[in-house]
């Protein structure tokens, strides 16, 4: 396993999202890591030394690492993958890879374009600024911490709420699952045999939507397309449910004002269906 040193260095000039969020990450692993820009690994340097001097978390030189789907990495996936289970749980460290890391090694490697890796290589000083290169880098690296410290506390988060979510699956009626507050869902009922999950909503009230397939964006069982779009008063009419207030176009989403109306709308739903 390999140790986190208290001195790194990295590659002067333009920089780039993989040297930005390399530096980022080991911040983040390391909050006193202190990290150098050179154009040279300095003789008998002995930190880390990423996206420069072909070492282990380098990838500019023949026979770099590829992984087995093909994306080759950069900087910031070998360390991801040296550092990576460190911070999330294996599977969501592999998920997370998937999602975040290789999107911006495979652009980094090929120049394909991604928003994200774009958006960092605006922080580079314009050719006729006084800015330093070193100056606008940690100003980038700044804004990539946030970014890269937001995006693995939503995924933390996630694994927080599927205890919660399993335990409400464990209690669920009718292929309606209802939660006594929001919490990321889509990852425990998708594949599992709920159609419905109904929650509190942040407007008031409450919300039901219904479960995708598994893999797919394609809904179980959609609300009916009699209720989809319809003003307040029209829905409540054609459903016969008092507090029933919104049913999205696409047919996805409920709103009631009670939760007795909500789980009713689900039911509804189900019955028309025919499942």
């Amino acid at each position: 396993m390999y140790e986190i040193p208290s001195q790194a260095v990295t590659h002067a000039g333009r920089f780039h999202a993989d040297d930005v969020f390399s530096t980022a990450l080991l911040r983040i692993l390391n909050p006193q890591i202190q990290v150098q820009r050179v154009f040279q690994v300095p003789e008998g340097f002995s930190g880390l030394a990423f996206d420069i001097g072909w070492g282990v978390f380098d990838h500019h030189q023949q026979g770099a690492p590829v992984r087995e789907n093909g994306v080759p990495y950069a900087a910031f996936g070998l360390l991801w993958r040296a550092f990576g289970p460190r911070l999330l749980e294996e599977r969501e460290a592999r998920w997370f890879d998937e999602q975040f890391v290789q999107p911006l090694d495979l652009d980094d490697n090929t120049g394909c374009g991604h928003p994200l890796a774009d958006a960092i290589g605006t922080f580079n000083p314009s050719w006729d600024s006084d800015e330093t290169a070193d100056s606008c880098f940690w100003r980038a690296v700044a804004v990539a911490q946030e970014i890269l410290d937001r995006r693995l506390e939503s995924v933390r988060s996630i694994q927080r709420a599927r205890t919660v979510v399993e335990q409400a699956l464990a209690n669920c009626q009718d292929r309606i699952v209802v939660l006594e507050r929001f919490a990321p869902w889509k990852g425990v009922l998708a594949p599992s045999p709920a159609l419905y999950v109904v929650y509190p909503s942040q407007r008031g009230g409450y919300s039901a939507q219904a479960v995708p397939k598994e893999e797919s964006t394609e809904l179980k069982c959609p609300f009916p397309q009699a209720w989809a779009g319809l003003p307040t008063e029209q829905l409540r009419s054609c459903s016969g449910l008092k507090t029933l207030r919104f049913c999205h176009k696409n047919q996805f989403l409920i709103a009631a004002d009670s939760l007795e109306d909500a789980v009713a709308a689900c039911r509804l739903s189900i019955r028309e269906a025919g499942l």
